[in-house]
């Protein structure tokens, strides 16, 4: 348990975890205007429209997944001592390690977009527009426009490209962080496996973080598991090719089979829930139509803000996109029906109808590594949708529209032996970043889904698969009539 002495004594208080202390680089990046606007942006984007609790936001997680890095740190032992920990001036390896990972925890959401991935969806599909602001670019923002729209690659340059008076580049900086490392850390890219299964695997700090504080927030029980049990059976081992990886100790497999098993019905009730899932795909919907037409602000725009300081990059947020939706309701600058509809729809939470037909039907599909089953269901739905745009197109009065909610990332438990085959030979599967291992009592390290005598072994091969068909009551009304629902 981190304990500073009273000198040391910043500290944030959590709903989860009480009081966690912060050292004074972590302090000056959390006052950042950066850092603050995650105060504006909602942990679980429009799930607040079928879960009133659901109010928390990316601010609080982050504390939390770095308070969740830090207890792991220490679990495996790989923690330094806390008056070096809080000491700015100490940088040997094994401090610079815990500070590092404490700071990429606390910065891996930091390019998070407004409404999360509802908003960050319509951005990847939009792609770069260059019609804005030609003229005006900086090199740095020319060099960076081909970055995929991803909050990955925009928190990314947020700590590489901010070098000036509350930017994060120059605090890292000052406090003789290499910033190349931790962005690496962030996406998952670190030349060190530990540090990429602590930040991105099947059990990393975001995941303990994120499942316990959006089942309080939600009030639901799914997403709760053991945390405690889990943190005490985290021990490291030796990956081989000079690496070192941690597992689970045998005691604790039913353990992070539970924890797998909460978060597969966590994003299969909530995240995958048709009810709150009907008000992310609209907004997207909207942004993209947004983007589109250049009534928000474009991704190289918000690169150039970062790199100029200018300030409205702090107020891209929840804020930001609500009013610009109800700013383009109150001033009618749309004149396509359907996205006037769906903005109208989206800001006073009117649902759209979901449409029930037996190839939309939400199924637990067998996944053999190769995808072959859900490539011809999705093929298969697919021409069923263009039959109903057909259908809306010749029988209706153009007032009608439908939205296709296909995931493109699927609910499981944990990649399958299969697949995880697919990328490495099996004599070097304990290199892969994402599977969860098991060390045995004589030091020996084994995937969990390799184990007979866990639930993994047996369930990692299946997917939830939730698509949705949702539909404005014009064309719910006549699809229905002609018979071309269930």
């Amino acid at each position: 348990m981190l304990t500073p002495s009273p000198r040391q004594a910043r500290a944030i208080y959590d709903v989860l975890y009480g009081f966690v202390p912060i050292t004074e680089w972590e302090e000056k990046i959390i006052d950042s205007p950066f850092f603050q606007r995650l105060r504006w942006i909602k942990q679980l984007g429009f799930s607040n429209y079928i879960f009133p609790g659901a109010e928390h936001n990316r601010f609080a997680h982050v504390i939390g997944v770095m308070h969740s890095m830090d207890q792991m740190i220490r679990s495996l032992g790989l923690n330094a001592p806390d008056h070096e920990l809080f000491d700015k001036n100490a940088t040997n390896e094994a401090a610079m390690l815990h500070k590092s990972l404490r700071v990429a925890a606390l910065l891996h959401d930091i390019g998070t977009f407004p409404f999360s991935h509802a908003v960050e969806n319509a951005y990847i599909r939009h792609g770069n527009d260059s019609r804005r602001n030609q003229g005006t670019k900086t090199k740095k923002t020319r060099q960076a426009k081909e970055l995929p729209n991803s909050h990955e690659h925009l928190g990314s340059f947020l700590i590489k490209n901010t070098n000036y008076p509350g930017g994060l580049t120059q605090i890292l900086t000052d406090y003789h962080f290499d910033i190349q490392m931790i962005s690496k850390i962030i996406k998952g890219e670190s030349p060190s496996l530990i540090a990429n299964q602590l930040m991105h695997s099947d059990l990393d700090a975001d995941r303990m973080d994120y499942l316990l504080r959006d089942a309080h927030y939600t009030g639901l029980k799914y997403g709760q598991f053991d945390r405690d049990y889990i943190l005490a059976s985290l021990t490291p081992y030796d990956a081989g090719g000079g690496q070192l990886g941690f597992g689970i100790r045998e005691n604790a497999m039913h353990a992070v089979d539970d924890f797998l098993i909460a978060r597969f019905s966590w994003y299969s009730q909530v995240i995958r829930n048709p009810d709150s899932a009907k008000f992310d795909i609209m907004a997207t919907h909207v942004a993209k139509a947004f983007l589109e037409s250049d009534q928000i602000y474009q991704f190289h725009d918000l690169l150039q803000m970062i790199d100029e300081q200018d300030e409205r990059f702090f107020w891209w947020n929840d804020l930001y996109f609500m009013n610009r939706c109800q700013e383009i309701l109150y001033h009618h600058q749309f004149d396509d029906g359907t996205v006037e509809e769906l903005v109208r729809m989206l800001v006073y939470r009117s649902p759209p109808r979901t449409l029930h037909h037996p190839l939309f039907e939400h199924r637990i599909i067998r996944d053999d590594g190769t995808g072959t089953d859900r490539l011809k269901l999705v093929k298969k739905m697919l021409r069923t949708v263009k039959d109903f745009e057909t259908t809306l197109e010749k029988e209706g009065t153009g007032k009608e529209w439908i939205l296709v909610d296909i995931p493109e990332k699927d609910v499981v438990f944990t990649k399958g032996l299969e697949n995880l085959v697919k990328k490495r030979r099996a004599e070097t599967l304990l290199l892969e970043r994402d599977p969860i291992r098991v060390i045995t009592k004589n030091g020996k390290a084994q995937l969990l889904v390799e184990r007979e005598n866990t639930l993994m072994k047996h369930l990692s091969g299946f997917i939830n698969f939730v698509p949705n068909l949702y539909a404005n009551d014009a064309a719910y009304t006549l699809l229905k009539k002609l018979k071309k629902l269930d």
